[in-house]
């Protein structure tokens, strides 16, 4: 019998398959998760998502402690030193025995026997240097964990303060969002040992407390949906229209509010894959015949198509969520945002053709990165009077006028909204991801 827990098992396997390709997040809702207990599951995500946010610092620590500080590690022997250390430096719990003991057996069951020894030894002198304080180093300091070049133009942009408050909300486990269909579900959660509370600026979100709520039938049968309050906003600031498109729609939850806000509506969601176009059909049955979900290429849309309004929830870095998707700081790079750039303006470009005149484009990302936001509005907005921005406080009041918004939380929001009009919520402002929003109205 292996003497490794379940559960630092499957984060091994987990951190060993992300080396080479998928999300965090996909992973742990996969079938070597689900079959775990719960105290399992809760261990198997912290020490996944724990590796991922402090790898950088693990690694500076690490490092000076092997015979060869430069030398290249097997990747399942990086893997096993960081899973150790990351349970001695930041679980309090774990006793140090445990963490060391079994990283070992990770490393020897792994093919890697003859480096057992090693990670016996790195992970003694990093649990004996933290017993005794030698090392004056923690990992509070609020930038460690990201690359350099990321804090730098975030400190350029945004200044310090605001660069440590993002900082610290990507290392903290992010919150859990919920909308209801309706109210009375709320009180069936109850009797399940669903704890909610409201969220912070929609009256129809609700943040998770306690007990896990992806296991009721509410959420099974589509009553209860899991989606981030500031993924709800976004929807919710759509403005209304008859003719709708989701230029980007899947995995489809901004896509059911635009139907929920839009009943008498035809709504039209596109995707460029056709699995996931696949699961978006699937998840969007319920809005009825009035839904089309549609293969297409959004930098190539149909100008005859005329759509009211179009929501263009663009791909993007997502460097607003590296709370949820910590990885994305380990592959992302500088250069990677130019690419990102061009393909947003494109997008943008494609749906202004395809909106009729005067109506309305509603374009967002869930990244922090001017060459994302700013950039591609300014250079789709430069070329001549093709459209203007229209600032979104007016439509945040309106959605307040509506009880869509709190009194509370659209005041927060107005906060955010910049002088021309874009709305930009920072991570750890309002307890969201962070992202960025621009409406835009075609020219008549």
């Amino acid at each position: 019998m292996s003497a490794i827990s379940p559960a630092r098992n499957a984060a091994f396997s987990i951190l060993k398959t992300m080396e080479k390709f998928g999300h965090s997040d996909t992973l742990l809702r996969g079938r070597s998760v689900e079959v775990l207990s719960e105290v399992d599951k809760k261990l198997t995500t912290a020490l996944v998502l724990g590796v991922l946010r402090w790898q950088i610092e693990l690694d500076r620590r690490i490092r000076p402690l092997l015979k060869h500080p430069n030398a290249k590690l097997d990747a399942e022997v990086l893997i096993a030193l960081r899973l150790g250390a990351f349970q001695i430096l930041q679980m309090d719990r774990i006793p140090a025995r445990a963490a060391i003991d079994e990283s070992v057996e990770l490393t020897k069951e792994a093919g890697h026997r003859f480096a057992s020894g090693m990670v016996n030894a790195v992970l003694r002198k990093l649990a004996s240097s933290r017993a005794g304080k030698e090392s004056g180093e923690g990992l509070g300091e609020c930038t460690r964990g990201y690359p350099a070049w990321m804090v730098q133009r975030w400190t350029e942009t945004y200044g310090e303060e605001a660069t440590c408050a993002i900082c610290r909300h990507g290392q903290e486990q992010p919150q859990l969002f919920v909308r209801l269909r309706s109210e009375d579900v709320e009180k069936e959660l109850a009797t399940e040992c669903i704890e909610l509370t409201h969220g912070e600026f929609l009256t129809g979100a609700r943040r998770v407390l306690e007990g896990d709520v992806t296991k009721t039938a509410a959420v099974r049968d589509g009553r209860v949906r899991i989606q981030d309050e500031g993924s709800q906003l976004i929807a919710e600031l759509v403005p209304r229209g008859r003719r709708i498109l989701d230029s980007c729609a899947a995995p489809g939850g901004k896509t059911l509010i635009l139907g929920e806000r839009n009943p008498e509506a035809e709504i039209v969601a596109c995707d460029g894959s056709h699995q996931r176009l696949g699961d978006l059909r699937e998840r969007l049955r319920i809005l009825g015949e009035r839904m089309e979900c549609r293969l297409a290429d959004v930098t190539h849309l149909n100008e005859e198509d005329a759509f009211d309004v179009v929501l263009t929830d663009v791909p993007c870095s997502g460097t607003g969520t590296l709370g949820r998707n910590p990885e994305i700081r380990h592959r992302l790079r500088a250069e990677d945002l130019t690419r990102q750039a061009e393909r947003q303006t494109a997008i943008l470009r494609s749906v202004l053709r395809a909106v009729r005149p005067g109506g309305f484009v509603l374009y967002s990302t869930c990244s922090l990165e001017p060459e994302e936001n700013e950039r591609v509005i300014e250079a789709v907005l430069d070329q001549g009077a093709v459209a203007k921005l229209v600032s979104l406080a007016s439509r945040i009041e309106q959605l307040r006028s509506e009880g869509i918004l709190t009194r509370d939380g659209s005041e927060r929001l107005l906060g955010c909204v910049t002088a021309q009009g874009l709305l930009r919520i920072l991570p750890g402002v309002l307890g969201t991801d962070g992202f960025f929003t621009a409406l835009i109205q075609k020219a008549q």
